[in-house]
């Protein structure tokens, strides 16, 4: 019995991989704006600093436009040269037209956003990407 478990699990994953993995190789991004920003703390130390930083960054998934927001800290990976580990928080959206962006930067929660936690900052670089 257990082997024809352990079989019938096996070819169970067997056969979503090779159904699941060719459709994950081939799925492109269809968002072509990508607004990448970076924070780095007034007080880097703070975690509570940190957190409510996160907690603002998320009140903007509320803004229509953006099509995917990811919210992140610094991941613990291997420390090498080529790797920026000095800021505290990013967010990455997705939107679907330069409109779609410029929508996003005028909006109301946006500019609530930055009243309400810029003073947890001192600095912020964005890098915006246009998908070629």
């Amino acid at each position: 019995m257990k082997t024809n478990r352990r079989n019938f699990i096996i070819a169970a994953t067997a056969a979503t991989a090779s159904t699941t993995l060719p459709a994950m190789a081939t799925t492109k991004n269809t968002y072509p704006i990508v607004h990448h920003v970076f924070f780095w703390l007034k007080n880097s130390s703070s975690t509570a600093d940190r957190d409510k930083l996160v907690e603002g960054v998320k009140t903007l998934s509320k803004i229509e436009t953006i099509r995917e927001l990811q919210v992140g800290i610094v991941a613990a990976t291997e420390k090498r040269d080529v790797v920026d580990q000095s800021w505290a928080v990013s967010e990455l959206m997705f939107f679907d037209s330069l409109e779609a962006q410029k929508t996003y930067q005028d909006h109301p929660v946006h500019l609530e956003f930055i009243k309400n936690y810029s003073h947890l900052w001192e600095k912020v670089v964005v890098y915006d990407i246009q998908n070629v």
